[in-house]
C-alpha cells in the first residue's frame, strides 16, 4: 500500500475509527490508501488508512500506532483528533480496552460509557493553548446521538452491551493498585481505562461527535476472587472481543450513513472568549483547521 503525505482541507472522511490495544486495522473497507498528515501539533500515532465502507467514506487511526508502540501518556492526541478533523471527518467512534469495575460486568461485555472522570496528570488535554482561549461545554461528554448507533449495532451481535456507564480515565501505563482500584469503586464508576477522556475533550474542542465502545478484558485488581489483572490474560480476552467489536462498527458505519446534524459540531460557537480580532496572523493559521467557521465569519464581516 502506498503511503503519501498531505495536508489538506477538502473531505477525504466522513467517518473515523480509533483503534485502541488489539484493533490495528479494520477489514470491509475497499480503495484503501493510507495518508500521512501534517499538523501544527505534531505527528499523529501513525499513518491513517482511509477507505469506503458502503459508499461512507472512513478514516481509521491506530491510536497506539500499529504494533502498539506508544503508551497511554506518549499518544499525542492532539495530533490524532486535529488530523481527522483536517481530513473533513465529523464522527469518531472509539474502541478500547478496558477494566471493569463492577460484578455484573464480566470479562467479553462491552460499555457504552456516557461519563468520564478524570485522573490523569500529564495529558496535554486542550488545543486552546497558545494565543486563544476556548471554554467548550463538557457536561456530557459523549454524542448521545453516535452511542446510540453503537448501541443499536451491538444489538446485532452476539455480546452483553451495559449503558450508560461512567469511564474512569487513569494515567497508567501501570494499572492500579488495589487500594485505587477500591477507591473507585466506591465511587461508582463502571470502568476504567487509560485513553478515552483526553479524545473526548479534544474531539468536542474540535466539534466532532464521538462515541466510545469500551471493551471489558479484566476486573482490573479489586475483585477477591480473580487474579491480579496481567496482560497474559488481558490479551486472550481482548483478541476475542476485537473480533466482535468489528462485526459492531461494520453495522454502526452503515447505520451512521443516515444521521444528521449535532450540536456536537457547532461546540465551539459560543465558547471562544479571545476576540478574533486579536488573534495573531500566526495564531490563525495555528487553529485554521479547528475555526474555520469562525474565521471565516470574521474575513466576510471586515470586507462588508
Amino acid at each position: 500500500m502506498a503511503t503519501r503525505s498531505i495536508q489538506s482541507r477538502s473531505p477525504k472522511a466522513e467517518i473515523a475509527i480509533i483503534g485502541g490495544s488489539g484493533l490495528y486495522h479494520m477489514e470491509g473497507l475497499t480503495h484503501i490508501k493510507e495518508v500521512r498528515v501534517t499538523t501544527p501539533f505534531g505527528k499523529p500515532s501513525d499513518s491513517i488508512i482511509l477507505g469506503r465502507f458502503e459508499g461512507l467514506k472512513v478514516a481509521f487511526l491506530a491510536r497506539h500506532g500499529r504494533g502498539h508502540r506508544i503508551n497511554p501518556s506518549s499518544i499525542n492526541y492532539r495530533a490524532n483528533i486535529h488530523a481527522l478533523k483536517s481530513l473533513g471527518v465529523s464522527r469518531v467512534f472509539s474502541v478500547s480496552a478496558v477494566g471493569s469495575m463492577k460484578k455484573n460486568i464480566p470479562p467479553g461485555d462491552f460499555v457504552l460509557p456516557d461519563q468520564f472522570i478524570d485522573r490523569t496528570t500529564q495529558r496535554l488535554a486542550t488545543f486552546f493553548d497558545q494565543g486563544i482561549v476556548a471554554h467548550v461545554a463538557f457536561s456530557d461528554p459523549i454524542c448521545s446521538m453516535l452511542s446510540t448507533v453503537l448501541w443499536k449495532a451491538s444489538k446485532k451481535v452476539s455480546v452483553k452491551v451495559h449503558r450508560p456507564g461512567t469511564y474512569l480515565c487513569m494515567e497508567g501505563p501501570q494499572f492500579s493498585t488495589r487500594a485505587e482500584s477500591l477507591l473507585y469503586r466506591k465511587w461508582g464508576v463502571d470502568v476504567i481505562g487509560m485513553t478515552n477522556l483526553t479524545e473526548a475533550k479534544l474531539a468536542r474542542e474540535a466539534e466532532l461527535c464521538y462515541a466510545t465502545l469500551a471493551l471489558v478484558t479484566d476486573y482490573d485488581c479489586w475483585h477477591e476472587t480473580e487474579e491480579a489483572v496481567s496482560v497474559g490474560a488481558i490479551l486472550t480476552i481482548m483478541h476475542k472481543n476485537v473480533e466482535t467489536a468489528k462485526q459492531v462498527l461494520h453495522h454502526a458505519l452503515t447505520m451512521a450513513k443516515n444521521l444528521g446534524p449535532c450540536t456536537c459540531q457547532t461546540a465551539l460557537e459560543h465558547a471562544v472568549i479571545t476576540p478574533l480580532t486579536q488573534i495573531s496572523p500566526a495564531h490563525k493559521k495555528r487553529y485554521q483547521v479547528l475555526l474555520q467557521r469562525q474565521l471565516l465569519t470574521t474575513r466576510h464581516t471586515k470586507k462588508r
